[in-house]
This record gives C-alpha cells, sequence and structure tokens, in this order.
C-alpha cells in the first residue's frame, strides 16, 4: 500500500492482488530501500524454482521470445553503443553477459573484441567503485539490451555509489564515452531540488531513458520525469492465440503519475494532467511474465527478473537497433508515430484504488502506465 506522510510517499508491500497469470505473484526487490539522497534500482526477481524449459533453456523469457512479441528484425544496431548507468562495481558483468549470450546464440560481446567496455563515473577503466549489491541489476540492464541489439555495442557506466549526484556523474561519464542511447533503471519520487540533476540527463542528438518504476500509480520519479528523458512504463506480455501472437496489459506496478515539479512538454497533449506526464512509451516489466537473467556472480545464476528496470533497458536496445538517437531528445517522436507502436489498452496499475482514467488505466491511445504503447517493428524507431 501507499501512505503520504509529511508530503513524502511511502511504499510499503509491492504485492498487487492480481496478474494476468498469477493469482499471487511472488517477487522482491534487488535494491534495499534507499537512504535520502540516493536513488533505488527498480529490478524485481520473481521468487520460487526457475526450472528450464521444455527446449532446455532458461525459463524467462530469452532474445527470440521478445523480438517475436515486439516483431524485432533480425539485424541492426551496427555502430550504435548503448550505455547503462548503475551503481558500484559488478565484478562478474563480463563473464555473466558472455554466458547470457552465449546460451541464446548471440554474438560475443566483449572487452577483447571490442563490443563491451567498462568505466567508472569519471570514464576511466580504473579505479572500480565497490560492490552495492546492484549485480542483478547490472546483468538484467547487460542482458536487456542484447536481447534487443545483439549488434550493438555496451558501455556499463559504475557509479561510485546510489547517491544521484555520482549517478549523474556516472551518466555524463557514459555520454561521454560515446554513448548513443543511456538507459537508467533506478530513480526516486521527484522533489524539490531534483533540477539540480536535469543537465546530466539532457544531451542533444543522445537518447537518455529512466524506467518510470515499480510502485505503481502515484507521485512520478526522477529521472524518468524530466522532459528530456524516454520516460519508460511496464505491461504484463504473454501469449496468445492472436494474430500477434501475444497480448499485453499494463502491468499492475508500472509507475505512471502527473508531475508537480516539471512543466507539460508540448508535444504531450494528455488531458487531465497539468504537468508533464509519467510514461511515455512501454515493454514487459512483469516478473510473472519475466525475462531470463545470468547472474552468477552475485550466486544466483540462471533468474527471471522484471520491473521497469527490464522495460528501459530494452527500449534503449531497440533505439540502438533502429539506429536513428538522434530524434531522441526527448519522447516527441513517439507521440507522432503512435501508429506504429502496439497500443496497450487494458490493465491499470491503481494498487488499491483506480485513478479514474487514462492516469492509472490502460486506454486506447495514451495512458500513464504504458505511454503510446509497445514496440511493434522498428517503423516508430
Amino acid at each position: 500500500m501507499k501512505l503520504l506522510l509529511a508530503g513524502v510517499l511511502v511504499v510499503a508491500a509491492l504485492v498487487p492482488t492480481t496478474t494476468a497469470n498469477a493469482a499471487t505473484p511472488h517477487f522482491r526487490d534487488v535494491c534495499a530501500t534507499a537512504a535520502p539522497g540516493q536513488a533505488r534500482c527498480f529490478a524485481e526477481i520473481r521468487t520460487g524454482a526457475h526450472p528450464l524449459t521444455a527446449n532446455g533453456l532458461p525459463s524467462g523469457y530469452g532474445p527470440a521470445d521478445l523480438a517475436s512479441a515486439y516483431d524485432l528484425p533480425s539485424t541492426g544496431g551496427a555502430g550504435q553503443t548503448v550505455a547503462i548507468v548503475d551503481a558500484g562495481d559488478d565484478a562478474g558483468a563480463e563473464a555473466d553477459l558472455a554466458v547470457y549470450r552465449a546460451t541464446y546464440g548471440l554474438p560475443p560481446c566483449t572487452t577483447a573484441n571490442g563490443c563491451f567496455r567498462k568505466i567508472d563515473q569519471t570514464g576511466t577503466a580504473s579505479p572500480l567503485p565497490q560492490d552495492f549489491g546492484w549485480g542483478v541489476e547490472i546483468s538484467l540492464d547487460l542482458d536487456m539490451v542484447s536481447a534487443a541489439c545483439p549488434q550493438c555495442h555496451i558501455v556499463l557506466a559504475e557509479a561510485d555509489d546510489p547517491s544521484f549526484v555520482n549517478l549523474a556523474a556516472a551518466e555524463n561519464a557514459a555520454v561521454a564515452a560515446g554513448a548513443n542511447e543511456v538507459s537508467n533503471s533506478y530513480g526516486g519520487t521527484e522533489q524539490n531540488g531534483m533540477q539540480q540533476f536535469e543537465a546530466a540527463y539532457r544531451h542533444p542528438g543522445v537518447a537518455i531513458l529512466a524506467s518510470s518504476g515499480d510502485s505503481g500509480y502515484g507521485i512520478p520519479n526522477f529521472p524518468a520525469v524530466f522532459d528530456d528523458v524516454i520516460a519508460v512504463g511496464g505491461t504484463t506480455l504473454t501469449r496468445a492465440s492472436n494474430a500477434r501472437g501475444w497480448t499485453e496489459s499494463a502491468w499492475i506496478g508500472a509507475g505512471s503519475g502527473c508531475s508537480a515539479w516539471i512543466d507539460k512538454p508540448s508535444w504531450q497533449q494528455d488531458q487531465n494532467c497539468p504537468g508533464r506526464m509519467v510514461a511515455d512509451i512501454a515493454a514487459d516489466a512483469d516478473p510473472d511474465t519475466g525475462v531470463a537473467v545470468y547472474d552468477a556472480n552475485d550466486g544466483i545464476g540462471w533468474v527471471v527478473v522484471g520491473g521497469t528496470s527490464a522495460s528501459s533497458p530494452f527500449v534503449a536496445g531497440v533505439i540502438g537497433l533502429a539506429g536513428n538517437p538522434g530524434r531522441y531528445g526527448n519522447a516527441s517522436y513517439f507521440y507522432q508515430h503512435a501508429s506504429s507502436l502496439n497500443d496497450v489498452t487494458s490493465g491499470n496499475n491503481g494498487f488499491f484504488t483506480d485513478c479514474g482514467d487514462y492516469q492509472c488505466n490502460g486506454t486506447a491511445g495514451y495512458d500513464g502506465p504504458t505511454g503510446m504503447g509497445t514496440p511493434h517493428g522498428t517503423a516508430a524507431f
């Protein structure tokens, strides 16, 4: 549930009562509650057993599943570099990525072949920060970029700690390292003082993306709420017997909300929010319909993960796949090409209350949890 205490949103247990395919979801946060001035990552691990599938692959959706669901081409992204920004070092990130890519038949992405690069928040390869427990988040980010765009290069920019100050420094370092797209799977509720970090998430010609959050409808999160950032919401993605082969509904945990601090951009036309509305676009984020992730460095191995931490790096990879990052100084391009997206028209993220309109309900056209929709090929990219 959510309580408003002295103007601060306090999120209790993230336990939605229903999902598209499970009466009682079972998942846990990867990151602990953030201290003041720090961000929390938005990865959610599905708990319970994760047996291999009938074809011997790990449980959870893999690259072929996501390519099918979102009608992605098998080639593209050459020359594009997607960066992910995270807190702390994951010493096994490259080794874990190698297992994921080999399992699914993706080309190697290593330091040796120039595809993978790890940097600290100053843009150098050393000294790297200490481990802050974001290992699963980092593996999820790397795996989702790989799933969407196997030919893209990847930069892992590691902040010294989860503070917004150092994450902003890592953001700038990622862009300086040549990133065309940057994904940020973390955030905190919008607040006075966040404006000091806005410039770090504004880089003309570079697509900057951020997860909308995993606590449903309420106070929006930053950096997703910044108007130069593409705010990525989340869906529940399930197989179906329809022409697409899949159905999507708004995931009950997907963050959405109307900003009290950021003015409404000229390209956003929804009627009931006078400020910036989150989100802009979405992809699978429900841990109950989550993606396969490999993270041996943290003693886990194969695991199923969701949260809008999954959707943000995946959409960043789709932008890389299309190869037109210069279109995304903000999210306006999606609003101009909505007909080329999958419109998500069902589901909600209201938890125990219904906001009464599109801000928390999947509807035709724009809605808060899923924005303008989800990728349908690369025509909208």
